[in-house]
Formats: structure tokens, sequence, C-alpha cells
């Protein structure tokens, strides 16, 4: 089994732990874990066979065990007992259609109905207001929600990480390709599609229903279906003939309003026929936003990058060593890496002290004679306090080769204290980024109130630069403010905030997400070479 395939597993196990009311920190232990071996360098099967698996961070004894039966036998015997017990096709069902989990289960064995296919049955011949909790308004819903039309979407968008890794698990168990929100590297994804290319799509529909991802079937056609994950999320899965497998790609990636705007599209075999039959240059899909059929400009590569300037250690709240994030960016074919550790004012995790800064670059110092020529900058992260001064004192900052400014505490703030609280500190001379600027949490909290045509201006007078977090929880700033900070003349900077050697992988997000704003790499600051970051600060 490979590594994509026994995370899989390990989520699905997780998800019916949770609902079997199994102990919270046993079911959050395994979601962990399949995330670790998602983006783990060596095949895990390997490990196992090794008896090694546990130096991976996060697995212990019990999972260990988990594993080692998953390779062997490529199941886990209570994960298979609870799928038998908790049917979690009908769960998945039930959440799509709005549902909870256990409301789901309590339905299905009211119904005595063991399947999707059963439960739709049920439904057409009115067996659902027979079921304890349904009213004729949850009846007229659920029969609602089951005839629904038009394009499928999960009750809230998935974080751009999550939608990865769900649609390219599909994608590459069929050998298709990834569309819909993914492939345009939204935020929040809630169109989530594979396109796939055979003249006899029965057998590819038939894969894609037994998957372990896809509980359910909702809809099939004969070249469409859409499936269900244990979640409730769904997934819509086309199979293109050969010869317009681009057209598909094209129209299942785009927005609607970006693909009306080309109608009618010719047939073509891929995407590049597709555009030239259009007369139109090829069109990069994180700008498949908006209708736009002009010559796209040479976006930001990943490649393109040179280092990485916020990431956090064991200083504060990171998991590994300096020079553990320096030679796991020395792996990403980074120059330098700037460390930027929290100031005690964060609050909620531990902050360095401006002897403890001072102490840290010693490390850091030590560290880059040993990785030398690689360098790995002093920084900070360096919070900003509600009346506009910095965590540290200036003579700390001018030590420093990168500083971070940000706001943590006090989000809530008016507009207008924001904003001053954020002018002032990025006047201060020593401060050459502001992270994370609208302090955004998708799904969690909204944006602060921070006016960003301000902000805007006054970087554009100190020559501060924005960054573009790529914390999949933050994407901050946005693809949209990217747009709007690069038209004002400011510089972005493509970070990942990472507080482990795997969270350096956030870069892509970063980058991402700086290509849906239009960047370009000469407005990236973290593309240039080291003399060049270094050039401010002397």
């Amino acid at each position: 089994m490979d590594n994509r395939s026994i995370a899989d597993r390990l989520e699905a196990f997780a998800s019916l732990l949770e609902l079997a009311d199994a102990n919270p920190y046993t079911a959050r232990a395994y979601r962990r874990a399949a995330e670790t071996i998602r983006s783990a360098p060596l095949p895990i099967a390997e490990l196992v066979a090794a008896g090694r698996v546990r130096e991976l961070r996060g697995i212990g004894p019990g999972i260990e065990v988990r594993l080692r039966e998953l390779v062997e036998t490529g199941d886990i015997a209570e994960l298979a007992e609870l799928e038998r017990e908790l049917a979690p096709d009908l769960i998945g069902l039930g959440r799509y259609l709005g549902l909870g989990a256990k409301r789901s289960v309590e339905l299905a064995r009211a119904l005595e109905v063991r399947t999707a296919d059963e439960l739709r049955e049920a439904a057409a011949a009115g067996r659902l207001a027979s079921a304890p909790g349904i009213g004729p308004k949850t009846e007229a819903r659920l029969l609602e929600a089951l005839a629904r039309e038009g394009e499928p979407r999960p009750p809230r968008g998935l974080l751009l990480n999550h939608a990865w890794e769900l649609v390219g698990g599909i994608a590459a168990a069929l050998d298709g390709a990834v569309a819909g929100d993914p492939r345009r590297w939204r935020d929040s994804s809630e169109r989530l599609a594979v396109v796939c290319s055979a003249a006899r799509p029965a057998e590819l529909l038939d894969r894609f229903a037994e998957l372990p991802q896809i509980v359910a079937i909702v809809e099939r056609d004969k070249r469409r279906a859409v499936g269900v994950t244990i979640e409730g999320v769904p997934v819509e899965l086309v199979v293109a003939e050969p010869k317009r497998f681009g057209t598909a790609l094209v129209r299942a990636t785009g927005s609607a309003a970006y693909v009306a705007a080309l109608e009618p599209l010719p047939d073509a075999p891929d995407e590049e026929a597709v555009y030239g039959a259009l007369g139109i240059p090829w069109c990069p899909p994180e700008l498949r936003e908006r209708p736009f059929d002009g010559e796209p400009p040479a976006l930001v590569e990943l490649d393109d990058i040179r280092g990485d300037l916020h990431c956090h250690t064991t200083w504060s709240d990171g998991r590994a060593s300096v020079e553990e994030m320096g030679r796991a960016a020395i792996e990403r074919g980074y120059d330098y890496l700037a460390v930027c550790d929290h100031t005690p004012a964060v609050g909620a995790v531990r902050g360095l002290t401006p002897d403890e800064v001072r102490r840290q670059g010693e490390e850091i110092a030590e560290t880059n004679e040993v990785l030398a020529p690689f360098r790995v900058l002093r920084g900070s992260e360096c919070d900003i306090l509600p009346d506009g001064r910095l965590d540290l004192p200036d003579d700390v900052l001018a030590e420093l080769d990168w500083v971070q400014a940000s706001v943590h505490g006090g989000q809530r703030m008016k507009r207008p204290e924001m904003t001053k609280r954020v002018e002032e500190a990025l006047r201060n001379p020593h401060v050459r980024c502001l992270s994370h600027p609208k302090g955004r949490y998708i799904h969690r909290r909204p944006e602060n109130e921070l006016d960003l045509d301000r902000i805007f201006s006054v970087a554009l007078e100190t020559g501060v630069a924005l960054e573009v977090n790529g914390l999949p929880l933050r994407l901050d700033l946005s693809a949209e403010h990217v747009r709007e900070a690069l038209a004002a003349g400011v510089e972005i900077v493509c970070s990942t905030d990472a507080h482990s050697t795997v969270g350096l992988g956030n870069m892509l997000l970063a980058v991402q997400t700086a290509r849906r704003g239009w960047a370009t790499a000469a407005q990236v600051v973290n593309t240039r070479p080291l003399e060049s970051i270094l050039r401010k600060s002397g």
C-alpha cells in the first residue's frame, strides 16, 4: 500500500471512531497520524516492515499495531467492523442531505435500511414520515435534497489542503486530473471534481464507487457520477471521451462565469487544443475565476522561491530546532530561512524576551557555521501592541536580519484603531514585513477591520512588504487582496509560518495564492538572492 492509501484508511478509522463515541483523543491521534503519513517522504510500508514507523512524530505503539495490521492484511479488522455496524454510506449520504451522523444512523435503523439506495427507495415509498423525529418539514427537506439538481456542494467549503488531499487521491487512483475549485487553488473549495478519459466509462465509474474515500453514490449516468465521503462531501467524476477530454477539463475547472464567457467550447483532446481552437492564449487554472481571454502574465513559480522568511522553532511554539529547520530548508533547495519566533505579547504560546532573542542568535550563529553557505536569518514575529509599539525594544530589533510585525491579540478592534495600530508599527524602521495582515482564520472568524488601502499606502512609503501566509487556515493575504496590493505597487512575501519541518511544504499554498492574485516573480521578495534580503538591514 502506498502512503496515500494508508492515510486514507486511518482517516476513515478516525471518522468512525468519532461516530462510535470513542475517546476523542484517540480519534484525533489517528487523524494526525494520517496527516503525518500523507506527507512522509519515505514509504510507510517499508518503515512498518523495518520496525521503524514509530520514528515518525505522533506514531505510538497503538497506531503502530494498526499500521502493521493494515500493511500486512490490507485492512484493519476493527475498522471493517465499524463499517458494518455504522453504515458509513448512510452517514455520508445523511450528512450530504443535511443530517448529523447520529441522526443518519438512527434514521437508517428505524427504516431498516443498510444502503443509500435502500434509503432512497424508502423515501420514494413515503416511509420517511414513519421514522421517529421526522416531521413533515424535515421529510420535505430530505425529499428536496434527494432530488436536488445542479452542482453538488458540501455543507461548508473544504480548506485547500484538505480539498487537494481528497480530490488528488481520487484523481491518482483513477489516473485522472484534478478539477473544480482545488485546481484553481481556491482557499475554500465547494466544487470538487475529477476528470478522466475513457472510451468506455463504466469501469471507471465502478472503480470510483469502490474507492475508500467514497461511501455512497448519489448520482450516476453514462459518463458522470457524484459520490460522497463519510463527511458528506460530494465529489464529481466526469469520464470524457478521449477526443473531448480537454473540453471537459476546461469546463470542470473554470468558474461558471469564466466558462460561460468562453462558450461554446470546441471539442478537443487537451486544454491547449481548446484554447488554440478558441484563438486565445492558454490560461493558468488559477486565473480562471473571472471572464478573461487576454495574455496572462508570467506568474511566480514555486521554483522561483529562494527562501522562506517566516518559520518557528522550539524556542517558541515550533516542533523542530533551528538546525533541523535549516536542514529541511536546504532539502527544499533554499538559500536562506528566517527563524521568526514569537514575542511575549502573543500570550497563547511562549514568546522570546530580549535576552532569549540574543541567546537564540548565538545558536543561529553556530548553526550557520555548520550549514554554510546556507544562511539561517535571525528574525522575529514581533507582536504589535495595541498602541502600535512593537513587543521588542529597537536595540534588539536592530540586531535582527528580518522582522515580521504581527497582530495577534485584539483582533476585534474597530477599523480606525486597528489601522492606526498597524500603521504605527510599519513606520518602525526595522520592520520588513507585515504578517498575515487581515488576521484571517478561514471559516473560524471574520477578518479584522484593517483598512488595507491605507496600509498599502504606508507600506509603499516605508518599503514594507505584506505576507501571503501559507498556513491552510490563513492564506492571508487572500488572492483578492494580493491583487489589490500588487496594483498599489506593494511587494509581497510568500511564507509558510511553518511550525515544523513538514510545515515548510505550505510554501506551495502561499505561492498558489499569490498566483491567484496575479503575482509575478519580480513582485515576490523571497524570489531574490540573500544579498537582496539583507540589504535593508545591512
